[in-house]
């Protein structure tokens, strides 16, 4: 089946029904070492995620792990510029779940990201991140404590699908004169505007499909969550870009008042609901001016929607979500991306989920988790229907592979997440619980170590991973 590649000879696959894994206690688990510090990383990772499922489950559960090959490990083997072997693409696509180190951005070859093209060829929509804060861990932000949110994060479109051309092409040339002369012109709303012919241009595609398939697994997500984390925020730049930020926010609501209606609220209409209960003979003009501020200097036009939009949340939801019944649902609400940086800073408790397209959420998690520690403390996840891929978030650093000096909390929780995608959730709470400890006890690699106050001594890579064992036990 495999050209340069062997499968366990014990162990099952893990299957999908409806979207969600079936994990047999015995699953065959890919991993990919990865790029530069990957070969340190790797090691004590793995050391850490069987110990913690050797003790939680006594023998009754065990990973068995499969090497395949991608990145500048998989040239060495298959041979120049093989940077994605169909080796390890099989693979994947058999057992379904797989985790990897940092990889290298190939030159040559034609592949512009092995993590971007991962995420295309298994359709894996969900890039999800949690960013939360380790007692200890040393951080420029007075509270970083305060912030614990998880980044759901639009995969396989926007600007990310890398449908453009270059200043001068041929084919750029022809786009960019078609929509000065055509299109622009036959679009009243785009006036004189013009794009300037010695531009690059790219296309920005947002589906409906695709923007609803992720809210979709945020909602989800939220009704995991306590009562009081149930929120989700969507995330966009609406404002100037109403067609594709615009539409996500609206196909964000539309599948959580459809798909989701018994159990969320908008922000909107809860707003609409408290007013009716502080004040039972509210009327629906003074209503809709508490929801809009700016109620009375709209035309009468708009001022008959805000009505009618008062009047439709009563008759529609009244009766299952008044009476202070929306206080229990999931929360849906929505934020421009720009104000949502500054927010996650200011007042992080007020944040629990973020839905957010491709660039948005680029962007938002790397700050989130610049917040809770850097990229060395985050976790990713890459998610679809029929496939998962678990991933340290952060770069290959060559300049440190060899020396058994970087920090392996990345990968390390980003097999925490899998371990809980799995639903193996004691093996899980070990790890969580066993970096905790070691971090507040000063058990921490140079990257912490040099931050910390009174300085600490500076732990390798495998004794950091020692560390976190050590304390299962506490």
């Amino acid at each position: 089946m495999y050209e340069k590649i062997v499968a366990p000879t014990t162990g099952s696959k893990i299957t999908f029904k409806d979207g969600l894994p079936i994990v047999p206690n015995d699953p065959i688990i890919p991993f990919i070492r990865g790029d530069g510090t990957g070969v340190d990383l790797w090691p004590a990772s793995q050391k850490v995620m069987d110990a913690a499922v050797e003790k939680a489950y006594g023998g009754q559960r065990k990973i068995n792990w499969f090497k395949i090959y991608v990145g500048d490990e998989a040239c060495d083997v298959y041979g120049t510029y093989q940077y994605l072997p169909q080796d390890s693409l099989d693979a994947i696509k058999e057992y379904g779940v797989a985790i990897k180190g940092p990889l290298t951005t190939p030159i040559g070859g034609g592949i512009r990201s092995l993590n971007v093209a991962l995420r295309q060829i298994f359709d894996l929509y969900a890039c999800v991140r949690p960013c939360k804060y380790y007692d200890g861990t040393p951080s420029l932000h007075k509270t970083p404590e305060l912030l614990d949110v998880i980044i759901y994060r639009e995969n396989t479109e926007d600007i990310y699908l890398g449908i453009e051309w270059a200043k001068g092409s041929e084919i750029g040339k022809k786009l960019i004169e078609y929509l000065n002369n055509e299109l622009i012109p036959a679009t009243p709303e785009h006036g004189k505007k013009q794009i300037r012919l010695d531009s690059g241009i790219g296309i920005k595609p947002i589906s409906k499909s695709g923007s609803q398939r992720l809210v979709r697994r945020a909602m989800t997500h939220a009704l995991r969550l306590p009562k009081d984390k149930q929120q989700v925020t969507l995330v966009h730049k609406g404002n100037i870009m109403k067609y594709t930020e615009g539409a996500f926010r609206d196909w964000g609501y539309e599948l959580a008042t459809t798909e989701f209606r018994n159990q969320c609220v908008t922000e909107r209409e809860s707003w609409v609901l408290d007013n009716k209960e502080r004040n039972p003979a509210l009327s629906l003009e003074d209503n809709a001016r508490q929801i809009d501020p700016g109620y009375d200097a709209l035309t009468p036009e708009k001022q008959a929607k805000i009505r009618q939009e008062v009047a439709d949340v009563l008759f529609a939801i009244w009766d299952s979500h008044g009476n202070g019944k929306w206080k229990e649902k999931i929360m849906v609400n929505d934020r421009i991306a720009d104000s949502i940086f500054q927010q996650i800073q200011t007042r992080p408790a007020e944040y629990s989920i973020l839905a957010t397209m491709n660039l948005n959420g680029d962007y938002l998690s790397d700050a989130a988790a610049a917040i809770v520690g850097g990229l060395g403390m985050g976790p990713g996840a890459n998610i679809g229907d029929e496939c998962a891929v678990f991933e340290a978030t952060h770069g290959t650093a060559p300049k440190h592979a060899g020396l058994d000096k970087v920090n392996p909390g990345s990968l390390i929780l980003s097999g925490v997440m899998m371990l809980e995608y799995m639903g193996w959730q004691e093996a899980a709470d070990l790890i969580k619980k066993g970096l905790g400890a070691a971090i507040s006890n000063g058990e921490v690699t140079y990257d912490l170590a040099r931050l910390m106050e009174p300085p600490v001594p500076e732990l390798k890579c495998s004794e950091f991973a020692d560390a976190i064992i050590k304390h299962f036990a506490d």
